[in-house]
């Protein structure tokens, strides 16, 4: 799922020791007589050796008079500030929020993702922050760089060209989104992250599969459905509201001439509660752009 992954988040992909990968991911349009709307699914990492652009997409960007993408105010100052007013809690350690089921699980989840500290880096942390913090070491660590993520690679692609680019939501936003969340759903999403530790690279590497080949039955099967399945108010909180928010924006922004590129987590773009389905309801359609 995804979030700072999503979030997010996007708690995205791994491919280990792996060879070149050529990528042709999801993109979609939306057009009426005086605005054009292109809308590509992202991850926030990617190996090195990912080749994700296509001739439909670099024309797209090249039309597109603007980008947004999820968040533009990430530089690590600021989110640094942001986790430590948001995220640590050094009063009221992790392990004393769990059970012994879940504390034994969760020392799992530290030794398997291979924690620096172990289990003790986790415990000031407030249940959300440990969560993405058990989901990413293990990327981390297998070399994925934040700085390869797709939306960082369009925004420098856009602002070398002198377009500007802007966030549909800020980076407090997104982190607020998960501390606001009550604790019973801040527990379900670190048990949601047990799971993906133990499931280990094979289950990143069908992902990142399904994002290369525009698979967005597979993207919302993977991505979504488990997160649906532990928590129906964490979906509805971390999928379903941001998509009917991202597509009242849309909607708004059709309204108004010229092309705008509009780049979420690929997640957002999957799945029966999709941004294209908030669009459709919304009177808004879009296609899918094929080479």
């Amino acid at each position: 799922m995804k979030l700072l992954k999503h979030i997010g988040a996007a708690l995205c992909l791994s491919l280990l020791l792996v060879t070149t990968v050529a990528a042709q991911p999801g993109l979609w349009v939306a057009r009426n007589d005086h605005a054009t709307i292109y809308l590509f699914g992202t991850v926030h990492l990617l190996p090195s050796d990912t080749h994700w652009r296509s001739p439909a997409l670099d024309k797209a960007l090249d039309e597109s008079q603007r980008l947004s993408i999820e968040i533009v105010d990430d530089d690590t100052a600021s989110m640094q500030a942001l986790v430590m007013q948001h995220g640590i809690d050094v009063e009221h350690p992790l392990s004393s929020k769990l059970d012994s089921d879940d504390r034994q699980a969760l020392e799992q989840a530290a030794e398997t993702a291979k924690l620096p500290g172990g289990v003790a880096t986790l415990q000031p942390m407030q249940p959300w922050l440990a969560a993405l913090t058990l989901t990413m070491a293990p990327l981390v660590q297998a070399g994925m760089d934040p700085n390869l993520g797709v939306d960082k690679l369009l925004k420098a692609r856009m602002l070398e060209a002198g377009k500007p680019v802007d966030g549909l939501e800020t980076a407090e936003q997104q982190i607020r989104m998960l501390a606001d969340l009550p604790e019973s759903m801040q527990l379900a999403f670190l048990r949601q992250s047990f799971k993906e530790v133990a499931e280990g690279p094979s289950k990143l590497r069908e992902l990142i599969d399904a994002w290369r080949d525009g698979d967005t039955a597979a993207i919302a099967r993977i991505e979504d459905e488990d997160v649906r399945k532990e928590s129906t108010r964490l979906y509805q909180s971390l999928i379903v509201d941001r998509n009917q928010a991202w597509a009242k924006l849309i909607a708004e922004r059709m309204q108004q001439p010229g092309v705008s590129f509009i780049a979420v987590g690929a997640g957002h773009l999957a799945g029966p509660d999709s941004v294209q389905a908030q669009l459709r309801k919304l009177g808004v359609e879009t296609t899918q752009v094929k080479d």
